[in-house]
């Protein structure tokens, strides 16, 4: 199961409700609350009731631990404004896989802004620094990483685009 195949679920005056399955078949669920807590329920994959385990963490916490998941040392402080600036301003790491139909193709030729209302802020690769704010010559490939700014339809239109090239 890859990213696209994502559930959310709005929570009415709880907050918001991710589940996933990881390509070796763990059932994932996260809850954001709106206050800013996260609980992060991992689910037995035969009987999806039963609970192996939970963690809860305030909004600090899990900033921490998303950064360390994607292999970011710090949080700059310009992006905590912006996020507190802007509400329905989403900004997103994406990691391309190597299936993705974008790899090869340059961000101008996938027309993503006019075609997902999206913005690619950077790309970090493997290797070497980030390339801030790429132009349209930039060039995906497998297992770069896409940061990228738009509200939640935006960016679920550009993660369509780069995985099937449609959007």
């Amino acid at each position: 199961m890859s990213f696209l195949d994502l559930r959310e679920t709005d929570l009415p005056g709880i907050g918001r409700k991710y589940s996933l399955e990881t390509g070796g078949g763990d059932k994932l669920v996260v809850v954001v609350h709106n206050d800013g807590r996260r609980e992060l329920y991992h689910m037995n994959p035969d009987d999806p009731d039963e609970i192996y385990s939970t963690l809860s963490l305030d909004d600090e916490e899990s900033r921490l631990l998303s950064g360390i998941l994607a292999g970011l040392t710090y949080k700059p402080k310009a992006l905590e404004n912006l996020e507190m600036a802007f509400d329905d301003l989403v900004i997103e790491w994406i990691r391309i896989e190597p299936h993705f139909h974008c790899i090869g193709l340059p961000i101008g030729e996938l027309d993503i802004r006019s075609r997902t209302g999206a913005t690619i802020i950077a790309m970090m690769e493997n290797k070497g620094p980030a390339c801030i704010n790429p132009g349209p010559d930039y060039s995906f490939t497998s297992r770069a990483t896409a940061v990228v700014a738009g509200d939640r339809t935006q960016l679920k239109a550009l993660k369509q685009l780069l995985a099937s090239g449609s959007g």
